[in-house]
């Protein structure tokens, strides 16, 4: 097909590459990396292999979405081979192509680049902090297989294709959770990052199953598993059906973007490397949620008490999650929590029916949280470039006081040694904010970016976070009062939280010697951070009030339906789409946040060793903020404890003691024992084949010694045998 052609008739054919780029991509990298990481440019070669693969897949959803713009947003599917055919159930391996599904090939694929081109400068420090240069080929493979996987979630046509790239990603999540699976983020030997990456898997699979049993609800209702084939009949349903199926979607979706009770396992994935917080756990697989139930928007707009469900299930994990992001001191766990929230915000808007306002949010979000994850890896190579600065001066200065002596006649080098060596078995966590502190002076690069990051998150006019965020909140005033002060306290919580880690991170002097000493990261780093700060300034374009480009753009896939709601006189006011009451509540909480951050952390900076300034006037609330409101405690006592014992008990007693001691040795084993020794050897073998074959031995042996009378060798005696014959058959022939 030549250019022009396609130009005209679309770039549809394409939609296969999606997936081909980036597994053609990871191939080579397992094929032939071995022979790049030969070289010194071996690094290079891999990451821009796997970059490319990346970038390739962004050409190619640009395509697409330029084919269904131009073709007035027509929906298309692309069928690549026929995949299930069993009686009634037809479906084939077919990618649609629409507006919603490449908003998401768009998003994943585009952050999805940036963050493999800042990977290439992170992960040449990380495998070398770890001791391991060999597993930089092995971390780029398993970026593009996520992105291959990511692309099937969001490009199917149907739910059973969906639930293949759904299961993909969960798997990736989990090797790159466990990515440093014997050694924990200090490179210390420890099962920690692998325990992280089981909890993600085990969580992730309890959500599963509540996708699955959807699933089977669903082939039973609607006897289909495509989108277009479900969505037709579900007037035809009965709405306690459809219920049934939307609630036990909204499992799944509390699984993979983690929310309330399943949303245990996001903050120790940070236990990855930062680009795989980045990309997985913040722009692209967690969002999978908020894009299943925005897909399935005939299914929940027809189930409006499904839909009340999901709201304020989002709109709770959206204020608990940012209650615990305020009392971590971890720079990631923040940023974590903060996810969680934000993902919150979406859940609850594609629960309310705001379908766009989720959509929206969950892009810029993509941007302003991908950026602020990358930002805090930098933040975290540079303490970790101080602190190896630090410890080399040390020892430097330490080898010039040799011969110095001290008191007691102990040298000053021994004592300095001493102190030194004292100071290495110091465990140093580059990423525990109560390290830093005055970063802004060393990273100034990583300062203005994590800046533009917090702003756009915080909800700040005029960046993109204000305008996705107050497009949610003007919907939850409109449609659901509840949830829309729930978002509000959260809103206030994030601006808050972001304004504590600026001023512990930034601001106030070194509370450690590796802030003091950090250095900003590599052009290779920044640059991907710089084009992400962009969009977290310019991405609120995508659906400004009065242009609505996104609404626009998602009508075509998406039926957006106005609710008949009464609402207050000051919510019916109207800029164009923008309500200036609601902008104007938020935005005034944000600041208020953010300026009591600063009379809290930023106008008394914390000094080394200092408790959090919370800690004393807040007691209680705030040791429970801290320790995460002790959901994990109450998790280990109320399942896990009692899981461990069941288990244990199945294990050593059921499965053990009686099934193998009992049943296979007693009853089984004891009874074919008894059998074969007394029944079978005792008297059928013993007694019975064994005297059997005795007597038969005897009885030869009897007969053998009669017959050896008559064999002994005598003339005479077998002269005597011949004359007996000889009258014996004269005798028979006369009596005969």
């Amino acid at each position: 097909m030549h250019l022009s052609e396609s130009v005209n008739t679309g770039f549809f054919f394409l939609a296969p590459w999606l997936v081909f780029f980036p597994v053609i991509g990871l191939l080579i990298n397992m094929i032939v990396g071995g022979w790049f990481a030969k070289h010194s440019w071996g690094e290079t070669a891999i990451g821009t292999v796997a970059s490319l693969a990346s970038g390739a897949a962004f050409v190619v959803s640009v395509l697409l979405a330029y084919s269904v713009s131009a073709g007035d947003g027509q929906i298309l599917r692309w069928r690549l081979a026929e995949w299930i055919h069993i009686g009634t159930l037809n479906l084939d391996w077919t990618f649609r192509v629409d507006s919603l599904s490449t908003t998401m090939m768009l998003v994943v694929s585009g952050v999805g680049t940036l963050i493999h081109i800042y990977a290439i400068g992170y992960m040449h420090e990380d495998v070398r902090f770890k001791n391991d240069v060999g597993r930089f080929r092995r971390f780029f493979v398993f970026l593009n297989l996520f992105i291959a996987a990511m692309m099937i979630l969001v490009s199917g046509d149907s739910y059973l294709m969906l639930f293949v790239g759904w299961e993909g990603v969960g798997l990736c999540s989990f090797l790159l959770i466990g990515f440093w699976y014997e050694m924990d983020t200090l490179a210390r030997p420890s099962w920690a990052n692998s325990d992280a990456a089981k909890k993600a898997f085990v969580a992730n699979r309890v959500g599963d199953f509540g996708f699955l049993i959807a699933g089977f609800i669903m082939f039973w209702a609607f006897g289909s598993f495509q989108f277009d084939e479900v969505f037709k009949q579900v007037h035809t349903i009965a709405p306690a059906t459809i219920v049934a199926i939307t609630l036990f979607m909204l499992i799944g979706v509390a699984g993979k973007s983690a929310q309330l009770p399943l949303y245990v396992w996001l903050p120790d994935a940070m236990a990855g490397p930062t680009p795989v917080s980045a990309l997985i756990h913040a722009a692209t697989m967690v969002t999978a949620g908020v894009y299943l139930v925005t897909r399935s928007a005939p299914l929940y707009s027809s189930v409006p008490q499904a839909q009340n469900i999901v709201a304020i299930v989002g709109a709770i994990t959206a204020l608990f999650a940012a209650t615990i992001a305020a009392g971590q001191y971890d720079i990631k766990k923040v940023l974590a929590y903060s996810t969680i929230s934000q993902l919150g915000f979406m859940v609850a808007a594609v629960g309310m029916g705001a379908y766009v306002a989720g959509m929206f949010h969950l892009i810029t979000h993509a941007f302003f949280k991908a950026l602020l994850f990358l930002s805090a890896g930098s933040v975290i190579l540079g303490m970790e470039r101080g602190h190896h600065h630090a410890e080399h001066a040390h020892a430097h200065h330490t080898g010039k006081q040799k011969f110095k002596k001290g008191k007691h006649g102990q040298s000053k080098s021994e004592a300095q040694v001493e102190h030194h060596e004292d100071e290495h078995h110091e465990v140093f966590d580059p990423g525990d904010m109560r390290n830093m502190g005055g970063l802004r002076k060393t990273m100034p690069v990583t300062f203005w970016l994590y800046m533009i990051g917090t702003l756009a998150l915080a909800g700040i006019f005029p960046f993109a976070g204000f305008w996705s965020k107050d497009e949610i909140l003007l919907d939850a005033a409109k449609l659901y009062p509840v949830a829309y002060w729930l978002l509000v306290i959260a809103a206030f919580f994030t601006a808050f939280y972001m304004g504590r880690q600026i001023w512990m991170v930034f601001f106030g002097e070194a509370r450690h010697e590796a802030a003091a000493h950090a250095e900003e990261s590599p052009k290779v780093m920044t640059v991907p951070l710089m084009v992400l700060a962009a969009l977290s300034v310019l991405g609120g374009a995508l659906n400004l009030p009065g242009v609505h480009t996104l609404t626009s753009w998602l009508e075509h896939t998406v039926q957006l339906v106005e609710p008949e709601t009464h609402v207050a006189s000051w919510l019916e006011v109207s800029w164009g789409g923008l309500n200036p009451y609601v902008a104007l509540i938020s935005t005034v909480l944000a600041l208020l946040a953010i300026y009591f951050s600063w009379l809290i952390y930023g106008r008394n900076p914390l000094k080394a060793g200092q408790i959090d300034p919370l800690k004393k006037p807040l007691g209680p609330i705030f040791t429970g903020m801290e320790n995460k409101w002790f959901v994990d405690e109450i998790y280990q006592a109320i399942i896990l404890t009692p899981y461990t014992k069941i288990s244990y008990f199945l294990a050593d007693v059921i499965d053990w003691k009686f099934w193998h001691d009992f049943v296979h040795e007693t009853v089984i084993a004891g009874t074919y024992n008894w059998l074969s020794n007394i029944a079978l050897n005792d008297y059928a073998d013993q007694q019975g084949i064994d005297a059997f074959a005795n007597w038969l031995g005897t009885a030869t042996q009897s007969f053998s010694a009669t017959l050896r009378k008559v064999q002994n060798g005598f003339v005479r005696s077998y002269a005597l045998s011949v004359l007996l014959g000889v009258v014996f058959i004269i005798g028979y022939l006369i009596l005969k």
